[in-house]
């Protein structure tokens, strides 16, 4: 019995020593696999925009893959233009001699307004970011411009003269600021009553602009050969309007489906100006 004592006790010690050795054999238990960064969230995809001026915001809009696109047209003569009143400031050299009200070219209008009219379901908030109007050779660029409603306009004076910027909902003004040549930018929000929000100067009376509010990011004001796509849209039935500051709008019902352009076209004359007094 003294004899085997030892050799019992030389096993448990082999024993114990062997135990940890089997645990480092032992597979690692699986451990849950860490909860994955959220991905910074991108922009939704813009709403087209073709044909607008510099400085002109392009609203976010929710994901979808419908194109409206189109030209809008002008019938008949076009009306000619009057010679806007002579300049002694020199900052405003190189603007345009003509009125710009009506701007014609081989029968397409320029400067129009496209719009999707009405909520779009899914549709976001306005964004954080603002639209801009600069005065640039004693001329609002661009002239004509869609946002949303909620969204702020930034004023820019880029040249070297005072100008100030008058706005007007209506018959109703609603803001007038003073901008000092190469001024700081002034911000403001569109009023929330504003359909259109016109811009005048009045130290510069040729001086005019219109930012159309829309409840939704699809607008597009038309190029210099009169087109305008707009993207992004899910598929549905729309109504979508064409906006001229002097010869009113046109509307037309529009189903978009994924995948499938569709055309929204439209055409304005001479006649759709309202008489002069």
């Amino acid at each position: 019995m003294k004899l085997r004592t030892p050799g019992l006790s030389m096993v448990a010690v082999v024993g114990l020593l062997a135990l940890p050795a089997c645990k480092k054999e032992e597979a690692p238990v699986a451990e849950a696999p860490a909860r994955a960064t959220p991905p910074t969230q991108q922009p939704l995809p813009p709403a087209a925009n073709a044909g607008a001026g510099e400085g002109e915001a392009v609203a976010a809009a929710p994901a979808g893959n419908g194109v409206v696109k189109g030209t809008v047209s002008f019938t008949g003569t076009a009306p000619v233009m009057a010679d806007l009143a002579p300049s002694v400031d020199p900052a405003c050299d190189g603007r345009p001699e003509k009125e710009q009200s009506v701007l014609v070219k081989d029968g397409k209008l320029k400067n129009v307004l496209v719009r999707v009219r009405g909520t779009v379901a899914g549709a976001p908030a306005a964004p954080s970011t603002p639209v801009v109007v600069d005065q640039s050779k004693c001329t609002y660029v661009p002239r004509v411009q869609g946002a949303m409603a909620g969204q702020q306009v930034v004023f820019k004076n880029s040249d070297g003269t005072l100008h100030n910027v008058r706005g007007v909902v209506g018959t109703k003004p609603v803001f007038n600021v003073a901008q000092p040549p190469s001024g700081a930018p002034v911000q403001k929000p569109l009023p929330a009553d504003a359909d259109v929000l016109r811009l005048k100067c009045d130290v510069h009376p040729w001086m005019t602009a219109f930012v159309v509010s829309n409840a939704n990011p699809y607008f597009a004001t038309t190029a210099d050969d009169g087109t305008f796509t707009l993207t992004g849209l899910p598929a549905g039935t729309y109504t979508v309007e064409a906006w001229h500051e002097t010869l009113g709008t046109k509307t037309a019902e529009v189903t978009v489906k994924d995948g499938a352009p569709a055309d929204a076209s439209f055409t304005f004359a001479a006649t759709d100006a309202p008489a002069k007094p």
